[in-house]
């Protein structure tokens, strides 16, 4: 039974080229097997091959991204020193290795000795840059969803309603922005947290599943403009949104292999999961 209370709207579409580096607000974005064309294909590595995020390394936040012709520049937006780095959106084949990213091993091609020395010196600390190739196999959900993703946690594509954050920046004592959650799509005109339900939906012509609410970590409570932290969001979403010890902000989904999403789509629901 399809939700009409009210038109949905895609308001808003976001890809994140490297991953836990900033996004890149877009109109429109074409569809892959992985996700939104682009979206974390890129990986920043310890010597290891150990992947990082926010979640240890808040200062990350600080590297912002600007489109190039045929690729992206990275900014540290507190360090005018140093020159802005430009990255290809796909990295040229100069030598392989495996990474790891939560409990998967990845096979990764690495960029250039250039963006290692420019993000070593960004970061603080002695890192890589690896690019995922289409001939990486990456299952979503470690296997327990359907197709693949990219460099992402779990899931090629976050959903978030607008009217959610909305609610959120009512109970908060200071209004955060969408850029604390990090999700591709961004849909108005439903009601608070109504994307917790919807299992089967469309984009234009395109239908997307709802698998499962996104479980949030201390990454939302960086502010990305000085990857200074605080208590909020968190505390005040796990007053009310905490299941089964998970703090839950965003539904996380799959979609097809091809297409192409604007901002501006019609969104309707067509399912809800049977629980909800």
């Amino acid at each position: 039974m399809a939700d009409t209370s009210a038109p949905l709207t895609l308001t808003d579409l976001y890809l994140y080229p490297v991953k836990s580096l900033g996004g890149l607000r877009v109109p429109e974005a074409q569809l892959t097997t992985r996700g939104l064309r682009h979206d974390r294909r890129w990986l920043v590595v310890d010597e290891r091959g150990q992947f990082l995020t926010q979640r240890s390394h808040p200062q990350m936040a600080l590297l912002h991204l600007d489109y190039a012709h045929n690729g992206f520049i990275i900014r540290h937006i507190q360090r005018p020193d140093l020159r802005p780095l430009l990255v290809p959106f796909a990295a040229e084949h100069k030598g392989t290795q495996f990474v790891t990213i939560w409990d998967d091993m990845v096979f990764a091609f690495r960029g250039l000795k250039e963006h290692d020395e420019w993000l070593t010196e960004a970061l603080g600390l002695p890192v890589r840059l690896v690019h995922m190739p289409e001939a990486a196999l990456r299952d979503a959900d470690g296997g327990h969803a359907p197709g693949l993703v990219s460099f992402a946690d779990a899931y090629p594509y976050l959903l978030i309603g607008q009217a959610s954050l909305d609610d959120l920046n009512q109970r908060l004592p200071a209004a955060v922005p969408m850029n604390r959650f990090r999700p591709n799509l961004v849909v108005s005109g439903a009601a608070p947290y109504a994307e917790d339900t919807w299992y089967e939906f469309q984009l234009g012509d395109l239908t997307f599943h709802g698998i499962r609410p996104c479980a949030r970590c201390v990454l939302t409570t960086t502010d990305q403009e000085t990857a200074q932290r605080g208590p909020e969001p968190l505390r005040t979403l796990a007053s009310y949104r905490t299941r089964a010890n998970k703090v839950m902000f965003g539904m996380n989904v799959v979609g097809p292999a091809q297409g192409l999403v604007r901002v501006g789509d019609t969104a309707s629901v067509v399912s809800h999961h049977p629980l909800t």
